[in-house]
């Protein structure tokens, strides 16, 4: 890596050199000229492409359509090329002032799009698909590779549960459909399968195009039923010559609010009304007595010392950075690419960070007539100090929230505090302070990711080509952690150190037959290919405590005197394929496409092994038909439909054998070896099947001035990977089989335009919103209640139930708080006034998949300044607050929000549903998760503002440069949400990757507010 940096580098400075030299030397003639739209010859057009044919030199029109480039001769030709116009060749011929009108292209419609194992022209296409450019997904600045799909694509939810560098979004693409399968649709990158793209570099992206509906992810088969991400990144230069590129920016992020908590002063009053009411509760005991007389926290009246905000304390004004060089060169018979990005990431939080380091190149020739070839190769490698977001624990997420604000982070004599340092009877739970572990532990992820593909491509005949494709992803990850010898409740006394290693390494190999045909009105675009894939992974895993200080950390886990069981493990799983896709269209009217799949998967039983996947599609032009094509306002109205049937092959390997565990217990002192038989099989085990019903049209009006796509789906996914209960004389509860069902019935719409467009000022608007309706269908044949987790107060938090939602919460209905005048009834089920009153049963009291999501995205353009603002929305979702069990809900045992003080039950205010203050460690606690945790998930959020300015054609050419742009941005510049939801951000997870576990979350890492400068260039 570290000779490919130097390379690219030596490469880049005598490219640019040797630019320079050139443009200074060089002499010709000066033509300069402004480019109109021939529709309204008063409109110029800014971005206009000026080539020199058969030359490197390139510029582009200002924001006043105007240029100016230098040529060698009178009788050079400038070429003229703009995205929906028709490119135009113009001779000079000594005319040294041009005007040149650019007519609407009739064949933008003919736009190509990759719809798997090749592309299609946008008008024949019979799917859904959304299509997002690279540049669209950096408006803003990225550091994921999925960032910026969010908002972009109707159907597509992108969930970014979390403001940590290091955190992964999830993606689901019209509604969840599985239950212990994954939810994850299929990327593809340049053709081959990536399975996670989370650190893929967003400024290495061309285009995503998202398959969302049958006809389209059929191509895919059995890894297809959650839809299918195409990524193209970038390669080698359009026009002939050398380009070099530089893009980059630093910004700041900051915390955007803080959640309100209790100060000093108002935590001890919680504390002291617990001891008061504790009789109440306890009325056999002996109340403790309320006390403010340790030295190291109180002075002598008894007023604390220290009134500690700890989410000030435990987070930062974070600083970060990206770099991305780009050299693109072209020649007549190939091109090439290279690409180099650096980048570091701090998250808010303290000691939370991304280092990344990425490279790429690309490379495609044509040597002969009859043989096209390429390859592609990225090396990325990142490095970075991971918070602890799953589960509740002692995270610092919790920590910076919980830990009682009379203590300091550290005290005079420089020791760190915790909460058990205190002489007075509080009872606190032991907390260590957040500052500290954010400090001294260590969480590190190194991930090293060799990824790449070559490719052949045989020109048989006219419209006919052969291409065979292997594509490889190499992944080694390192995980290290240590956890000090003096983080209370953490780790202390005796510290913990762990270290994992996971390898795997993924490879396909792809043939397949291309056909694409005219004849007359008719043409044919067909594929017919087979595929082969396989993937082995490899784990090991070392852990031990019992250190005697933490000089050595992870770096000599040999000298903790308890090593840990070490485990290891080794996966393998394999595909064989094969498939075919037909197009017709007749008279560029009406549209037919044909597509199958049979895949072969070792994930399956043996009864089961090959599946078939078929899918059609069916298209009308109506806009071409001779009743419609003389309406001037129309350009295109298409309508189409499809259905078709796809799989999910995503689950853990081996789960159709009966399979032995290994491992390794006491006997008489000593450590032997033991195998046992830890699953039945199961030979009938099949995928999932999900068939969908796709309806929809594409309009555009006036010249493209507006445009308008709707869908409505139906999806249904069957054999649904559950386990299914077996007599208990087996030895065993469940057995894995595919029984139940999920539907999702939704609609999508695009709408898009340009409501303004005049000689200096442009404004182009798109509304994207999708409504989905997700439903339980069926669970096995007597449809019983599952109760999947995950697990917290009150047993699982979420629930399966036939004619309900996923990700169903369940718990009791808070009915209010016992009033004195209840005391009598209150008394029957062990309650007594100012305790809260609920449901005596459990059921579905919200859900976290939203009805309503989308965006609204404006850009608008004054001459050579562009201003982008991109709102997102969602409605119809809700937020099961855990933490409320601990900062509401369980008083006394450490901080909480600020209303336990102020708003909570008393003898004079018994309106509310906030329980009245007791102490949690002498009196006990009523926490349940009920319906008073769950709130509104519904928001409103600027998620990004840009504004940029682009230098004019007269200082590029000053400075010989092709383009410059400077910018500064915004990122979640603001949230509007309901007053129900107590935390940071409404869209979140504690539970990582687990289907149940969206919006619900007892902490988070805090998205941050980001301010942006960044600038680009190329030369």
């Amino acid at each position: 890596m570290k000779r490919m940096f130097v390379f690219l580098m030596s490469l880049l400075i005598y490219l640019g050199g040797y630019t320079a030299s050139y443009a200074q030397s060089s002499s010709g003639i000066l033509v300069k000229g402004v480019v109109y739209d021939a529709a309204n010859r008063s409109v110029s057009l800014p971005g206009v492409g000026v080539t020199l044919k058969g030359g490197s030199k390139r510029t582009v029109t200002n924001g006043n359509g105007t240029f100016q480039i230098e040529v060698p001769s009178a009788s050079s030709v400038l070429i003229f090329s703009y995205i929906g116009m028709q490119n135009q060749e113009v001779k000079v011929t000594g005319n040294q002032e041009l005007n040149v009108f650019m007519s609407a292209d009739s064949k933008a419609l003919e736009e190509v799009v990759v719809t798997g194992y090749g592309t299609q022209r946008k008008s024949d296409v019979t799917g859904s698909v959304g299509v997002v450019s690279g540049k669209d997904l950096l408006t803003a600045p990225a550091t994921n590779a999925l960032q910026g799909l969010k908002g972009k694509v109707a159907g597509v939810n992108v969930f970014l549960n979390s403001g940590s560098p290091t955190g992964s979004p999830k993606v689901l693409i019209r509604g969840l459909g599985t239950i212990n399968s994954s939810s994850n649709p299929l990327y593809v990158v340049d053709g081959v399968a990536m399975e996670d793209i989370q650190f893929l570099n967003p400024n290495d992206i061309e285009r995503m195009e998202v398959l969302k509906d049958a006809s389209s992810t059929a191509i895919y088969g059995a890894r297809g039923a959650n839809g299918v991400v195409l990524v193209s990144t970038r390669r080698g230069a359009s026009t002939e010559g050398v380009t070099v590129g530089y893009d980059g920016y630093v910004s700041l992020g900051v915390l955007p609010k803080k959640l309100d908590m209790l100060n000093s002063d108002e935590f001890l009053q919680v504390i002291q009304k617990g001891f008061e009411n504790y009789s109440k509760y306890n009325p056999t005991g002996t109340a403790p007595v309320f006390s403010k007389k340790d030295p190291r926290l109180f002075d002598a009246n008894g007023k604390p010392l220290y009134d500690t905000d700890w989410q000030e304390e435990s987070t930062r004004t974070a600083f970060s950075h990206n770099h991305q060089l780009s050299v693109l060169g072209k020649s007549e018979k190939s091109s090439f690419g290279a690409f180099m990005n650096y980048g570091r990431t701090e998250g808010i939080m303290l000691n939370s960070w991304l280092n990344r380091i990425n490279s790429k190149i690309a490379y495609d020739a044509k040597p002969k007539k009859w043989l096209s070839l390429g390859f592609n190769l990225l090396v990325n490698s990142t490095k970075g100090n991971e918070i602890q977001e799953d589960g509740g624990g002692q995270s610092p997420r919790r920590s910076m929230l919980e830990m009682p604000p009379i203590f300091p982070v550290k005290f005079p004599d420089g020791g760190w505090s915790n909460s058990s340092m205190i002489s007075d009877p509080y009872s606190l739970e032991s907390i260590a302070n957040p500052v500290h572990v954010l400090s001294t532990q260590d969480r590190l992820r190194k991930r090293n990711q060799l990824f790449g593909n070559t490719y052949l491509t045989f020109h048989l005949l006219p419209g006919l080509d052969l291409r065979t494709q292997f594509g490889f992803d190499k992944r080694d990850n390192l995980f290290q952690d240590y956890n000090p010898t003096d983080l209370t409740n953490i780790s202390a006394p005796l510290g913990y150190a762990s270290i994992e290693n996971q390898h795997s390494f993924y490879w396909q190999e792809e043939t397949y037959l291309n056909y694409n045909k005219e004849f007359g009105d008719h043409r044919i675009n067909a594929v017919l290919g087979l595929s082969w894939q396989e993937r082995t992974a490899e784990n090991g895993f070392v852990s031990a405590q019992g250190f005697s200080d933490d000089f050595f950390r992870f770096n000599g886990i040999q000298s903790a005197s308890q090593p840990g069981a070490p485990t290891s493990s080794f996966d393998r799983w394999a595909m064989n394929s094969y498939f075919l896709r037909g197009s017709y269209s007749y008279k560029d009217r009406y549209l037919l496409t044909l597509t199958g799949r049979a895949d072969g998967s070792s994930r399956f039983g043996k009864n089961n092994k090959y599946g078939m996947f078929p899918s059609f599609g069916l298209g009308w032009v109506v806009s071409k038909e001779n009743f419609l094509n003389q309406v001037q306002a129309i350009d295109e109205l298409k309508f189409r439909a499809s259905y078709g049937v796809t799989g999910n092959t995503e689950i853990p390997t081996y789960q159709s054998l009966g399979t032995i565990s290994s491992e390794t217990t006491l006997l008489n002192g000593t450590r032997v070896s033991t195998s046992f038989v830890n699953r039945l099989p199961n030979p009938n085990l099949e995928w999932e099947k999900t068939k969908q019903f796709d309806a929809g049209f594409d309009l555009s009006l006036f010249k493209s001035r507006l445009k308008l796509g709707m869908d409505y789906y139906h999806k249904l996914t069957t054999d649904l990977l559950l386990d299914r209960p077996i007599p208990s004389s087996t030895g065993f509860a469940v057995v894995r089989d595919n029984i139940g069902s999920v539907s999702n019935r939704g609609v999508e719409i695009l709408l898009s335009g340009s409501p303004i467009v005049s000689q200096d000022f442009r404004w182009e608007s798109t509304l994207n919103f999708s409504y989905n309706k997700n439903r339980i269908e069926a669970l096995g044949a007597n449809n019983e209640d599952i109760f999947p987790g995950p697990g917290f107060v009150s047993g699982s938090q979420t629930i399966l139930r036939v004619g309900e939602s996923l990700s169903s919460f369940y718990g009791y209905k808070r009915l209010g708080i016992w009033g004195t005048d209840e005391a009598a009834e209150a008394a029957l089920v062990g309650a007594v006034p100012g305790s809260a009153k609920r449901s005596t049963q459990r059921g579905v009291i919200g859900k976290g998949l939203p009805d309503w999501s989308g965006s609204f995205i404006n850009n608008f353009r004054y001459k050579s300044l562009d201003l982008n603002i991109e709102m997102q929305f969602v409605h119809g979702v809700d937020i099961l607050q855990q933490f409320f069990h601990s900062t509401q809900d369980r008083t006394g045992y450490s901080n909480g929000f600020s209303s336990t003080l102020y708003d909570s039950w008393t003898p004079q205010n018994q309106s509310g549903m906030i329980q009245q203050i007791r102490n949690g460690p002498y009196s006990g606690q009523s926490s349940e998760v009920d319906d008073h945790w769950v709130a509104n998930g519904s928001y409103l959020r600027a998620s990004a503002i840009t504004l940029g300015y682009n230098l004019t054609q007269k200082q590029l050419m000053k400075y010989n440069l092709k383009s410059m742009r400077f910018y500064v941005s915004v990122q979640n510049a603001f949230l509007i949400k309901s007053k129900s939801f107590k935390g940071y951000d409404p869209e979140a997870t504690s539970y990582g990757d687990n289907q149940w576990g969206q919006n619900i979350y007892f902490h988070q890492y805090p998205k941050p507010r980001t301010f942006t400068l960044g600038a680009s260039f190329q030369f």
